[in-house]
């Protein structure tokens, strides 16, 4: 696990120092290495290429693992971010095409596989990765991401230069990105509390879409999709059938994956919490003859302190289980570090910048999670409520206009000032010719602000356009999955949005800001296959949640552990917005300049003060809150 950078100068040089300052302000990415090199191009046109790598060590920790990378017959060069598990096999079959190998490292392997499989070998990847390819001969680069969008990789092109690197930070750094808000990124963040790929917070920077490989070439930048996991579903996808042949498989694919997620060349520990899902991984750990280490916080104070669940599932796997003493204190004081940590704004992922410093102290550097199980194995309640919210936009959806109006304004009055009550009459009035937001309801049960709060808070004229441009990711979205079942749509939705725009990507920074690499079985990519491939109705089968998963482990759960309230790891903001912090947040939010964003500091004003009345959920002001900080930090 690492951090990357690169320039690729088409009109001059680049500048002194800017790749070796882009490098090092990866350094918390990878703490244990560090290196750049500097190519000159002149054919077809005079280029120089810069590429910069920052490592973490945990795959050939000896000198030989270095980065950038060169391959000796080709002359291409590399930086790789992130981990190949199936790195051996792939070795093995190209040693017996004949290759030869200088180091134990998946880095070196994927230089070879290019060499002799071309772009096909991104297929056979099994990992989660990042990278920037400079293939010397064709005097092309190619940038690639992995399947579910596991690890971040981001870009800015201009007239004289193309840009790459892990963060938007580090682009920024270069001093070639101009530092200006995208207002479509900022529109995305308001709507779901994160940015939305392939927009950021930064104008002219983009994603690389998960699951696409991105080429520069003469100048030209082209991109093309190597990987979807609902073409693939759909295409091997079995008949229906009553004996479980959809799902026979599933136990062995869940424990290949799983295992597979073990390829390390330091110790893996697993974050347990006593959910479902982690508990879950240690089950299949310990049905395989592993004996995991596992690490769970354990709070101070008894309302949040959920020790009892980790420690009946570490006395029941027998795992070497550690915990890690935290209070509420501890976790306040540590807000402004996590703020700081955050490579774009999010409501979120404060829990994983608390759990990754305080694993990290104790010496862990690669880590499991329960990460993807909810959007595998529909954990949510979305999966229950979305199906039905669609059903009755349809039906609500064949009322006229007029018809539709007062039984909506009937939901708002009899549902009260709340946030839901709100989101309900929205549905009701939604016209799906003039907001394509609302094809789907999913969207709205992930919104943060609706569509009429967003058009007060973005004071920008330019709001419709920013909301069309908006409104088409969502809707090719839908259109993607609409041969799929209900189920399995909302499962390709959260997948697409909620955990890639904000599970996975605070789940980087937020682990790497302390240079911990966590990793995702339930996103192994066999897997996720195998579960678009099961019909729905069978993923909410049986009394318990996640049944599906739950059978496929081969052993049973502490019932303790299954038949618990769902519950997230969860913080008292609303307390502390009310008291500790209210001071300081409402001072922010009074004080930053809102002009760049783009957003109305009356608006502003006015969340704010409706959450202080108890009519808006915290939330809202916070995400607000961070916004402010985030500018004030980087633009």
């Amino acid at each position: 696990m690492c951090g990357i950078v690169g320039i690729l100068a088409r009109k001059g040089s680049i500048p002194p120092g800017i790749l070796e300052h882009a490098t090092r302000s990866l350094a918390h990415r990878g703490p244990d290495d560090s290196g750049t090199v500097l190519l000159h191009e002149t054919q077809p046109e005079p280029i120089e290429i810069g590429l910069g790598h920052r490592r973490l060590s945990i795959i050939d920790l000896s000198p030989l693992g270095h980065q950038p990378m060169q391959d000796p017959i080709t002359g291409s060069w590399i930086v790789f971010n992130g981990e190949i598990y199936n790195f051996r096999e792939l070795r093995k079959e190209l040693e017996a095409l004949g290759v030869g190998f200088r180091s134990h490292s998946d880095t070196e392997v994927i230089l070879a596989a290019y060499r002799v499989w071309g772009e096909a070998f991104l297929a056979r990847l099994g990992g989660m990765f990042a990278f920037a390819l400079w293939d010397a001969p064709q005097k092309r680069l190619l940038l690639a991401r992995d399947p579910m969008g596991i690890k971040p990789l981001y870009y800015h092109q201009s007239e004289q230069n193309f840009i790459f690197a892990s963060e938007v930070r580090t682009l920024l750094q270069t001093g070639l990105v101009p530092r200006k808000i995208d207002r479509t990124g900022v529109l995305s963040y308001l709507t779901f509390g994160s940015v939305c790929d392939p927009w950021t917070m930064v104008e002219d920077v983009k994603s690389v879409p998960a699951g696409h490989v991105l080429t520069v070439e003469n100048g030209l930048v082209s991109s093309r999709e190597y990987w979807n996991p609902l073409k693939l579903a759909l295409r091997n996808r079995p008949q229906p059938s009553e004996n479980g042949a959809e799902t026979a498989q599933l136990p062995s694919i869940l424990r290949d994956a799983v295992l597979s997620h073990l390829v390390s060349d330091v110790p893996v520990g697993v974050f347990l919490s006593g959910g479902i899902d982690s508990s879950a991984l240690i089950a299949v750990l310990a049905q395989n003859g592993v004996r995991a280490n596992t690490f769970s916080l354990v709070f101070a104070e008894e309302e949040f302190n959920e020790a009892r669940y980790s420690r009946e599932v570490a006395r029941r796997f027998a795992t070497e289980h550690h915990e890690i003493p935290i209070s509420l204190q501890d976790t306040l004081a540590t807000l402004p570090e996590a703020l700081r940590a955050m490579d774009q704004p999010t409501i979120d992922g404060i829990n994983t910048y608390l759990v990754s410093a305080k694993a990290r102290a104790a010496g862990v550097k690669v880590a499991l999670t329960g990460l993807g199980a909810d959007e595998m194995f529909a954990g949510y309640s979305n999966f229950r409520r979305v199906p039905k919210m669609e059903m009755f936009s349809r039906r609500f959806g064949r009322l006229p206009r007029l018809a539709r109006r007062p039984l909506a304004a009937s939901l708002a009055l009899f549902g009260g000032k709340g946030d839901r009550s709100r989101k309900l009459a929205a549905l009701a009035t939604a016209d799906s010719v003039t907001h394509p937001y609302f094809v789907h309801p999913y969207f709205l049960m992930r919104t943060l602000f609706g569509v009429g709060e967003r058009e007060e808070l973005f004071s920008d004229n330019n709001f419709q356009a920013s909301q069309q441009s908006l409104d088409r990711i969502l809707q090719e979205s839908v259109i993607a999955s609409e041969s799929l079942d209900p189920v399995n749509r909302v499962s390709y939705l959260e997948s697409t949005f909620y955990m890639r725009n904000t599970l996975l990507r605070d789940s980087d920074f937020m682990s790497m800001a302390h240079g911990l690499e966590l990793r995702v079985p339930f996103l192994d990519r066999a897997l996720v296959e195998a579960c678009f491939r099961i019909p729905g109705k069978k993923k909410l089968q049986g009394a318990s949640p996640k049944s599906l998963l739950l059978a496929s482990l081969g052993v049973e759960l502490p019932p303790e552990i299954v038949n618990r309230p769902k519950r997230g790891f969860t913080l008292p903001f609303e307390r502390w917005l009310r008291s500790e912090m209210k001071p300081v947040v409402a001072d922010a939010l009074a004080k930053a300049d809102w002009a760049q964003t783009s957003i109305s500091a009356g608006a502003v004003r006015d969340v704010w003060n409706r959450f202080l009345a108890g009519e808006t959920s915290w939330s809202r002001p916070w995400s607000l809150f961070v916004l402010a900080r985030w500018c004030e930090k980087n633009l």
